[in-house]
């Protein structure tokens, strides 16, 4: 018999939407991948890695160049001092990475803190390791944590806190007082925090990127996730980084080593290269989607559309009910996606129980002219609509 865990999920909403598109030959602005094939020089780098080999098992670990260059880097631009060898694993996505973290640190029973709106990954990967998720209900605008809210969930049987920040779906990167707080409650139920950090590269001024590794108390009880993917607009790739003291690295490498034990290795040796000599991308690629984010915005607020902030991530978020919009937010990107040709994901898809959420996702990794007419697409689907 089928595991129900996995055997009763719905399809997810981005493949479904993203189907929709794809049979529609609608404009998709529902997944979060960008226009852009990310910087040549690293493309062309794994290339001749690939060319010029070695192509056969590389260090189940990492290559060591790339567990260098991710600590360099993280010390470079988030102050962290880790220890390469010791505290640095790659793994095939960040996905892989929270897989190993569900399963290589949850035993049945423990209770999980998760923050709503949730990447749909979460839930099933810590009930299939026999976790019981704890669930905290952010809401717009402003998606902020609270004492209350933390009190609610967090208990002697709390083992584990899964945090996402950036906030995907929210497009929020979490203040410094958020994480001062969820901190606070870690060391007082003495919780390991499993933090999805895979947006830490694209944030926009004013707001700033503090990992809750960096914050008292977190260093020895925090596993820090992150994506080249999503720090150099290659999400195909799949090169993912856990970081973590030496305690929990031993166990989270175990993991690992039975999930995909390694990744190709020309792409990390391409990745290596490109962490350490980037720094022109790095400057470059927050200020080209912060104008296209503004550029949509833009548009959407001329056609009445209530906009949201945008803090971080390739998604802004727009408010159903103050655009005049008296429906729900999938009935309305359902109509959207048959009836005018634009895809958007509703946000509702990523709670589980809570508020229902009348809020539109959309992403703006785009080219200047898809945004445009993905402008006019969701006007039409307004008016069609509007009060």
């Amino acid at each position: 018999m089928p595991n129900p865990i996995f055997a009763s999920l719905p399809t997810t909403i981005f493949e479904v939407m993203s189907g929709l598109s794809r049979e529609l030959g609608a404009i998709n602005l529902g997944q979060g991948f960008p226009d852009e094939s990310g910087p040549l020089a690293i493309r062309e780098a794994a290339a001749r890695a690939c060319v010029d080999g070695p192509n056969q098992y590389p260090p189940m670990a990492g290559l060591p160049e790339l567990r260098q260059a991710v600590a360099e880097h993280y010390n470079a631009r988030q102050g962290l001092d880790l220890d390469w060898a010791r505290e640095v694993t790659v793994t095939s996505g960040a996905t892989e990475a929270l897989a190993a973290c569900f399963l290589g640190l949850i035993e049945p029973g423990d209770e999980v803190v998760v923050i709503q709106p949730v990447y749909d990954a979460y839930l099933p990967m810590i009930r299939r390791a026999g976790g019981v998720p704890r669930l905290i209900s952010l809401t717009p605008p402003h998606w902020r944590l609270t004492r209350e809210a933390l009190e609610s969930v967090f208990s002697e049987k709390t083992r584990l806190v899964a945090l996402n920040n950036p906030l995907n779906p929210a497009a929020v990167a979490f203040a410094e007082e958020d994480l001062a707080l969820l901190a606070e409650f870690c060391v007082r139920y003495d919780a390991v925090a499993v933090c999805d950090e895979v947006w830490e590269q694209v944030v926009f001024a004013p707001h700033l990127h503090r990992p809750l590794i960096g914050f008292p108390g977190m260093r020895e009880r925090c596993v820090k996730i992150g994506s080249a993917g999503k720090m150099f607009a290659l999400t195909g790739w799949k090169i993912g980084f856990l970081c973590a003291a030496p305690a929990l690295t031993q166990v989270l490498a175990k993991t690992h080593q039975f999930l995909t034990f390694t990744t190709p290795p020309n792409l990390q040796a391409a990745i290596a290269w490109g962490l350490s000599n980037s720094d022109d991308w790095f400057a470059r690629m927050p200020l080209d989607l912060a104008r296209s984010r503004d550029r949509l915005a833009a548009g959407l607020t001329r056609e009445g559309f209530k906009v949201l902030e945008s803090q971080g991530t390739y998604f802004l978020n727009v408010d159903l009910p103050a655009s005049g919009i008296e429906e729900d937010d999938v009935s309305f990107c359902m109509r959207a996606v048959k009836d005018h040709g634009i895809a958007a994901i509703p946000v509702s898809s990523f709670y589980e129980t809570g508020p229902v959420t009348t809020i539109a996702r959309l992403c703006f990794a785009k080219a200047d002219a898809t945004l445009d007419e993905g402008v006019r697409r969701l006007a039409r689907a307004r008016a069609a609509v509007a009060r």
